[in-house]
């Protein structure tokens, strides 16, 4: 049954990607006027491509995070299977 979420899951993958993307994009139009800057970006201060960067991550690590749970959650209403395991095991 957990081979049948693979699709799902590559489904959920491409939405979060699509959508984190344009959530980022206007989280940094708050930030700054200008696009947000990449590595490859000259003259641009060192912390400003750092908090681009974490912005970016913290956005697309969450919104992944929140699209991958709630896909699970419905494939699991939909077959009465979870995919995956549940909870995270003790220290």
């Amino acid at each position: 049954m957990k081979l049948l979420f693979i699709p799902v899951s590559v489904v959920g993958g491409l939405v979060s990607g699509f959508l984190a993307k344009k959530l980022f994009e206007q989280a940094w139009g708050v930030v700054d006027d200008e696009e947000p800057p990449k590595p490859e970006h000259r003259q641009v201060p060192f912390a400003k491509i750092a908090a681009a960067a974490a912005l970016e991550g913290a956005i697309f690590k969450g919104t992944r995070a929140v699209i991958d749970h709630k896909s699970r959650q419905a494939f699991a209403n939909a077959t009465g299977t979870w995919p995956g395991e549940e909870r995270p095991d003790e220290e």
